[in-house]
């Protein structure tokens, strides 16, 4: 497979996956605006924070974090690379690129995405509850997506670098969203231990789309067990450990080589990543502190990401002949 057709997959699913994940921490965010009535915290700074990029946010907007500035900015600001209208246009390009890589209906359910998307940011950012839909619709356009790609494409090299871009952006985007608990949700250590505490927590789960497996699981709301679970579990499809799992599983049937050894970059650093967790619980975990782990955690992504680009998508000069 040519490397340029295996990094356009590759990125086009990690654009895809990004986008839904960004409207998760938004609907995040306008839930519990709808919920804690009084308002008295300004949770969309430290949304835009948790991203690590304010400093581009302050650049655009100065220090005005209303709702409308901070959506705006994530959702339909093209010069934010990481916007949702940004990573769908990304992907829409990158699909447009390899078209005769990937099935018709992925091609043409992409580009109605971001018909959608352009039409919606040519209105401006909607009101709260039009938010929602919008956001949702996202969402669901993400799973639909993925949907599509595994049920219309063969499973072969090129399926396996779409999935590994999926996994690897999701793992990343699932220990963002526990950031978000003590960055975003959390104003003020009175509040822990607070129904507004749970209320958090639940919301957590609601934007992992994991709160009736964690009940059916833990039954009760309990932090360690929320973090043992996001982080840890091995059958939900978008916790850390599931993710970065699958992840190796495809970058192995990409390379041919057997689990449990490596050949490349690459599948060393990612199958360190997995064993890590693999061995890791969430008392561990907690005890060495939840954010210390993640920022860990989401700079041995990059590391894994990086391998990957040398490892398959980086051009090489041709050998000079004898």
């Amino acid at each position: 497979m040519l490397s340029r057709v295996a990094d356009a997959i590759y990125w086009m699913n990690r654009y895809m996956e990004r986008a839904e994940n960004t409207s998760r921490f938004i609907g995040v965010t306008l839930n519990l605006m709808l919920e804690q009535q009084d308002n008295q915290f300004n949770q969309w700074g430290s949304l835009v924070q948790v991203t690590g990029d304010y400093d581009l946010f302050v650049k655009r907007h100065g220090n005005d974090t209303s709702m409308e500035k901070v959506v705006d900015f994530l959702t339909f600001d093209l010069t934010y690379p990481s916007s949702i209208y940004s990573c769908v246009r990304a992907a829409r390009e990158n699909a447009r690129s390899i078209r005769e890589s990937i099935s018709s209906p992925m091609w043409e359910y992409i580009n109605r995405l971001y018909i959608k998307v352009s039409e919606q940011a040519r209105h401006g950012t909607p009101a709260v509850l039009d938010a929602q839909s919008f956001f949702t619709d996202v969402l669901l356009a993400g799973s639909l997506f993925n949907g599509i790609t595994d049920n219309t494409m063969s499973h072969n090299e090129a399926w396996n670098f779409s999935l590994l871009g999926r996994m690897l952006e999701r793992a990343d985007k699932t220990s963002r969203m526990l950031d978000v608990k003590y960055f975003i949700l959390l104003p003020s250590l009175q509040d822990v231990g607070t129904p507004y505490d749970e209320l958090q927590w639940i919301a957590l789960l609601s934007s992992a789309s994991a709160y009736e497996m964690y009940r059916k699981r833990y039954g009760r709301i309990d932090p360690r067990n929320i973090v043992g679970f996001l982080v840890l579990d091995p059958g939900f499809p978008r916790t850390m450990l599931h993710s970065v799992t699958q992840a190796e599983i495809s970058l192995h049937q990409i390379s041919g080589t057997p689990l449990g050894t490596y050949s490349n970059l690459a599948e060393q650093r990612l199958g360190q990543l997995r064993s890590e967790l693999a061995f890791s619980s969430a008392d561990d975990i907690i005890s060495r502190g939840l954010h210390e782990f993640i920022d860990s955690f989401q700079n041995k992504v990059n590391d894994v990401d990086e391998a990957i680009f040398k490892t398959f998508f980086e051009l090489r000069p041709m050998p000079s002949g004898e």
